[in-house]
Parts: structure tokens; C-alpha cells; sequence
């Protein structure tokens, strides 16, 4: 063991090094999550998974851990570069790379899914919180965590039609999410990014970074780690290769014709959405198709020869589904 000032001194330059290869292997295992729950998404997409599987239940979960993840490393990696001074070029030019890259994939899906583009997505997140984030890398631990809990919290109780506003979209505060296929928010997500400063400050003054400049993990790492070091380059290229694949797929072996009960729904969320959040009309398609199948009136309303009694059941239905909708939506982004 040595002094005080030479631990210091070795942390010091373990939080100087420019990589760390444990921080390349977590980042390149959130990829691979993050490709695996695409490839889902993809599937679902083409039609050889279930309509809205990768919205709901764990893959829902399951999605939000890796976002989280990112964001997460995004602030320990701004702890360990910038925690002795801020590198100024070394940063902006990682900054204009992601802003770049996030303005692409914005103006892409404007084109390729307008109903459901990516206007503040995980990128966008990234950039804004790079530029948050510096100003805490040097703020007490404590501090940090109180801001993190708040940022978290802060959808529970902050929500506002005020927010509604287009322009304020990105805070996370509306009184509703807004549609889109990635939508990463201000709030709650900024939180993540401040747990990551706050750990890696913890850290580093329990030595753990000295630790991990030591450590090397086995040859079964090394694909992963590549991809870490690359990867928003491994973000921006996955997509597209999926999906290439899966259409050259489809070309040999179609996905199957979708079921009466598939086309409902997507007729259902199709209309709903023109007016509704995404997260409304995934519960109340449901729950209006659930409770066509269940008083058996779905083939009426699919196959279009429904009875006046049917209509009449229907337009309860859609009322008590609404209602129910409203209540289930509030209540998860009330908290």
C-alpha cells in the first residue's frame, strides 16, 4: 500500500486514461442488448412476431433497462474524462458526432415513419445530457443523487398541459408521451446520466478504477469491446443491417397473413393515434378487442356485418375502454 498522495496519484491516472476496457465491454453488451431488442422489434415489424409485443411486459422493461444503461455510461465516462479539467476539443468533437448523427436519424424517420419519428430520441438525449453533465462531474456525490432522484421523480408530479407544446416535447413533462419509436426525454431520463457521474465519482475514491486498469477480461470480450469503442458507429449501422436481412428473408419465406384479431388492432391503433398517445391506444385497443372476443362479436365487427344490437354493445365498449385507457394512462405518468 502507499501513501495517501500516491493512491491519489494512481487514480488520478486511471481516471486520465483514455479507455477503460471494462467501460468498452459494458458499453458493447448494452449494444448487443439493444440489437437483440431491435431484432424483436424488427420481427414484429414484418409480421413474424405479435403486434405490439416489444411495447408491453418485459420487453418493455427489458428496453427501458438498456436505455438506462446507456445514459448510465454516458455519465461515468464524462466522470472519467473530464473529472480533472474539461477537454474542450477531445468533447466537442465527440458532441458534434452524436448531434450529427441525431439530426440524421430525426430527419430519416421524418421521411420513413412520420407518424412516429424521432424527434428526441436516445442520441438527443446524449447530447443534451453531455452538455448537462459537465456542469456535475465536480459536484458532491450527494448533491448528485438528491438532482438524480428529482429528475427521476419529477414526471410524477411536474406533468402539465403546459408542456403540451411541441417545442417542449423534449422536457418530458407533458401531460401525455407523445407518439414516437424512440423518445428519450429530459425527464426522467437525465437522471441515469447523473447516477453515472455519482457512481463513477464513488469510484474512483474507493479505487475501483485502479482496480479495473488492471484487469483484462478473457478473448470472449473482444467483439464486444470493438463495438464499445465504435459505438455510435455500431448504433447507426445495426438498424439498417437488420432490417436488410429480415426483408431478404421475407423474400424467401413471407411472414404469414396476419389474423382477423391482428388486423383489428392495427386498424384500431392506426386510428386511434391520429389523436391519442401511443401508450392510450395500446390499452384501449386491447380492451376494446378483449371484450369483443370475450362476449363473442369480434368476426361481426371484422368481417363488417354487424348487428344493430352489436353496434350498440360496441359504442359501450368504446366508452368504458376509453375511460379505463384514461385512468390506466394517467396513472402511469402520474406515478
Amino acid at each position: 500500500m502507499g501513501t495517501d498522495s500516491e493512491r491519489k496519484l494512481v487514480q488520478r491516472s486511471a481516471i486520465d486514461k483514455p479507455r477503460l476496457e471494462a467501460i468498452d465491454l459494458a458499453r458493447g453488451l448494452a449494444l448487443a442488448a439493444m440489437a437483440i431488442y431491435h431484432f424483436a422489434w424488427d420481427l414484429e415489424f414484418f409480421g413474424y412476431a405479435p403486434h405490439a409485443m416489444t411495447a408491453q411486459g418485459g420487453w418493455k422493461i427489458f428496453a427501458r433497462c438498456i436505455a438506462s444503461s446507456f445514459l448510465f455510461l454516458v455519465g461515468v465516462s464524462l466522470f472519467l474524462g473530464h473529472a480533472k479539467s474539461i477537454r474542450l476539443p477531445p468533447f466537442l468533437r465527440r458532441l458534434a458526432r452524436v448531434t450529427a448523427a441525431a439530426a440524421a436519424i430525426s430527419l430519416i424517420t421524418w421521411f420513413a415513419v412520420p407518424g412516429g419519428f424521432i424527434f428526441f430520441g436516445i442520441l438527443h438525449q446524449i447530447a443534451l445530457a453531455s452538455i448537462l453533465g459537465l456542469a456535475f462531474v465536480r459536484v458532491p456525490v450527494a448533491i448528485t443523487v438528491l438532482l438524480a432522484l428529482f429528475v427521476l421523480s419529477a414526471p410524477h408530479f411536474l406533468r402539465s398541459t403546459f408542456f403540451d407544446h411541441p417545442a417542449l416535447l423534449w422536457i418530458g413533462l407533458s401531460s401525455v408521451n407523445p407518439r414516437s419509436n424512440d423518445y428519450v426525454p429530459l425527464f426522467p431520463w437525465f437522471g441515469a446520466v447523473l447516477f453515472g457521474i455519482a457512481a463513477a465519482k464513488v469510484a474512483a475514491d474507493q479505487g475501483l478504477f485502479e482496480k479495473l486498469s488492471r484487469w483484462r477480461p478473457g478473448s470472449w470480450s473482444t467483439p464486444f469491446q470493438a463495438a464499445g469503442r465504435h459505438s455510435l458507429a455500431v448504433y447507426l449501422i445495426h438498424q439498417p443491417v437488420l432490417i436488410g436481412a429480415i426483408w431478404l428473408f421475407a423474400q424467401v419465406s413471407p411472414a404469414p397473413q396476419p389474423t382477423a384479431e391482428t388486423q383489428f388492432m392495427r386498424a384500431c391503433q392506426a386510428q386511434c393515434q391520429n389523436i391519442e398517445s401511443g401508450e392510450f391506444c395500446d390499452f384501449y385497443c386491447v380492451c376494446v378487442m378483449g371484450t369483443l372476443e370475450n362476449e363473442g362479436r369480434m368476426e361481426e365487427v371484422v368481417m363488417g356485418t354487424v348487428r344493430p344490437e352489436t353496434s350498440e354493445r360496441l359504442q359501450e365498449i368504446v366508452a368504458a375502454c376509453t375511460v379505463d385507457a384514461e385512468y390506466v394512462t394517467k396513472g402511469e405518468n402520474d406515478g
